[in-house]
């Protein structure tokens, strides 16, 4: 017979709190070939370090992008980042990819819930591939721009669950033939351009991906103080990232993203965080994307929990202002909660400021439509592009 004793169980679930927020969780895309019965094409993988490859018989041999992507996402996101990794037949194109109504990635998608924040697309084509290039890159990228927009306009209006999507920049030709993105309006799109090899047709996304996941969601892929890239040696096409400013600040101004250096300091930094788009958008950057994506989900989770819930209204039928109130209290709290206190969006907290404010139209007639719309904005942060110092010498 045991011991008597007293036993006390902890309950759990009582608070109404959630799991911490995946906010660099991404999925790494591109062709593969399938190993044995270790690794499958068209099959989502978690993993958290780069050595779980050899678990599923993935190597520089039988899967060479694949492998690069990983080892270079593991070069710049310490070990223990969680990321997808997912292979498709190298008959498939970016563009085949994106494609809503007939693409694989949406149903990719669909199956995730909600739970992945970007995907970073690259391209293995097959053996004895050529690329057709126009505008300075291979065509499929051009051809799959506006389907990722589409893709992640998908996320957002059907799965709320909204997300970006970066293309491999391949087949680099020039900066001088690009075509610019400056006047397009894909601003869930990225292109990057550059890579760890000289002259290479690939990019290094994963490079890139590392450094998105390892960072908040307000933080500029580029800022400074991050510390440079983990790579001694980056190229934009043939040219050292350090030979190529003028080529970089081309590719900066046609709204791509790609390598820099600065005087005075070693290694390699990400030009900015442009997205596809006119630089006066909103979500011009990626950095702005992140935010307003991650308060969407936020706001979404928040409000469903009052669907279908009954509403107390006024003789004319509009809420009632307590309501109102507890409405606007529950979004501007929990964004408070999940970013603001978290320093992702920008707030003086000596004046008790949550960094959002979330407004109900109390003219509303609720009980005739039982619709109700509100307006969230948030509060985002600065970035220091330009400083400029006047300088001169001191005389009196």
């Amino acid at each position: 017979m045991a011991l008597p004793k007293i036993t006390i169980n902890y309950l759990n679930g009582l608070l109404g709190t959630v799991a911490e927020s995946e906010d660099g969780l991404l999925a790494l895309v591109t062709n593969g070939t399938a190993v044995s019965t270790t690794f499958a094409l068209g099959t989502p993988y978690t993993i958290y370090r780069y050595s779980a490859l050899a678990d599923l018989g993935v190597t520089a041999e039988n899967n060479p992008a694949l492998e690069k992507m990983v080892r270079e996402f593991y070069q710049e996101a310490p070990e223990g980042t969680k990321v997808i990794i997912l292979a498709y037949a190298d008959t498939k194109t970016m563009s085949d990819l994106c494609d809503v109504a007939t693409g694989d990635l949406k149903t990719f998608l669909t199956a995730q819930n909600g739970a992945i924040r970007g995907i970073v697309l690259g391209r293995q084509p097959a053996s004895g591939y050529t690329p057709v290039t126009s505008d300075g890159l291979d065509s499929d990228i051009f051809a799959a721009l506006p389907k990722a927009q589409a893709l992640a306009d998908f996320a957002k209006e059907t799965l709320n669950a909204p997300i970006f999507v970066i293309l491999e920049g391949r087949n680099f030709v020039s900066a001088s033939a690009l075509k610019t993105l400056a006047t397009e309006t894909k601003n869930k799109a990225m292109i990057f351009i550059g890579d760890t090899v000289v002259s290479s047709d690939d990019a290094a996304i994963g490079i890139l991906a590392g450094r998105i996941a390892s960072i908040p969601v307000q933080r500029n892929i580029g800022r400074v103080k991050d510390g440079a890239l983990y790579p001694s040696a980056m190229y934009i096409g043939a040219k050292l990232v350090e030979n190529a400013i003028d080529d970089a600040t081309t590719i900066n101004d046609k709204g791509y993203v790609t390598l820099r250096n600065y005087v005075g300091k070693a290694g390699y930094f990400f030009t900015d965080d442009r997205m596809a788009c006119i630089s006066t958008d909103d979500y011009a950057h990626l950095a702005n994307r992140r935010v307003i994506d991650k308060a969407c989900r936020i706001a979404n989770l928040t409000m469903t929990e009052q669907l279908l819930d009954e509403v107390y209204i006024n003789e004319d039928g509009t809420m009632q202002p307590a309501i109102i109130k507890h409405w606007e209290s529950l979004v501007e709290d929990a964004i408070a909660s999940a970013m603001t206190a978290n320093g992702e969006l920008s707030a003086d907290f000596t004046k008790g400021e949550k960094g959002c404010t979330c407004f109900i139209d109390a003219t509303q007639n609720v009980l005739s439509t039982s619709k109700i719309e509100m307006t969230l904005k948030v509060r985002p942060f600065g970035y220091a592009r330009d400083i400029v110092i006047n300088l001169g010498f001191q005389v009196a």
